[in-house]
């Protein structure tokens, strides 16, 4: 049974800054980096929002740097997961998927959240070359062209609304035969110019020699008045939702109705004393990676002031 004072679960901007403070406070944070080592943000190219890179920077690169960072002030970076984890009592104890055992004095939870998508080949094989899942993370690149954005609910109406202030237009793909969005939402988009919304239709796939150049699209799929058709577009944004990666924590900690967890007002403090989480994996809200970043330097304050109470 390895004893350790801080463990911190996942990596990504909460997770690699999490260690960086910890490992400054000589917490000797253990971190173990997840089946996606640097996070949800490793799924994009160039990032121009993140404070400090004015000409921008790969987003692989800032991972490592991030990484290099936390190693130099003494984290114990590993490969691999936690796949078991007992948070009844203090010690906390967890175990890898090498079946290593793990007595941990506090744990900082920053597993992040997956995007959600349709579950086209053509996604995967158009990642990052026009494919993606923020538009406030991407959008940037569309400035002055033609985007798509799948799905009817806020978070798809906040997206084209967003995009609609940089690109020439916006189609919003919508399933259904009409918006899931609040009102309010409902209201803006639909009385945008540069919006246009396709109702009762699905993506069949995407185009281009490139990158996106356009979508096969269908509408009343499986109906006797089933049509099908083209779109030429630019970029093509996924919005249906998030996925927390929480499930190892279920019937542990407090999550909203999505599995996102519950932490208190103004900290990353979870409902267990000694458990924090930071990061898209308790943030349902912004999803930006200086703010997971924030976060994740909050875990590791709050860890050392709890711990120095001990």
């Amino acid at each position: 049974m390895e004893k350790v004072k801080t463990l911190i679960i996942g990596s990504g901007p909460a997770g690699y800054t999490a260690a960086i403070y910890a490992g400054r406070a000589n917490l000797q944070p253990v971190l173990y980096s997840g089946l996606q080592p640097g996070g949800q943000l490793t799924t994009t190219t160039i990032v121009e929002n993140f404070p400090g890179f004015h000409e921008g920077i790969d987003a692989n690169q800032l991972m490592t740097e991030m990484r290099q960072q936390a190693e130099v002030y003494g984290a114990d970076l590993r490969d691999g997961s936690i796949v078991k984890a007992d948070l009844s009592c203090r010690p906390f104890h967890l175990e890898d998927e090498r079946g290593n055992q793990i007595e941990a004095e506090t744990v900082i939870i920053a597993t992040g959240a997956s995007a959600k998508y349709l579950g086209l080949p053509d996604e995967e094989k158009y990642r990052g070359q026009g494919v993606s899942a923020c538009a406030t993370c991407d959008g940037f690149f569309y400035r002055k062209r033609v985007v798509a954005v799948v799905g009817g609910g806020d978070t798809a109406c906040e997206e084209a609304m967003y995009l609609s202030g940089l690109a020439n237009k916006v189609y919003m793909i919508v399933r259904k035969p009409q918006l899931r969005a609040a009102e309010i939402m409902r209201k803006r988009v639909t009385e945008k110019e540069n919006i246009e919304i396709l109702y009762n239709t699905n993506t069949l796939g995407l185009f281009g020699e490139d990158g996106v150049e356009g979508a096969h699209l269908v509408r009343f799929k499986g109906e006797e008045n089933e049509e099908k058709f083209d779109i030429n577009i630019d970029g093509f944004f996924l919005a249906i939702g998030h996925t927390p990666n929480t499930d190892l924590f279920k019937g542990q900690l407090e999550m909203d109705d999505h599995g996102f967890i519950i932490t208190k007002p103004k900290s990353t403090a979870t409902n267990i004393e000694g458990v924090y989480a930071a990061g898209d994996v308790a943030d349902p809200t912004y999803r930006q990676g200086v703010v997971a970043a924030g976060t994740g330097a909050m875990a590791a304050i709050e860890v050392d002031r709890f711990l120095q109470k001990q």
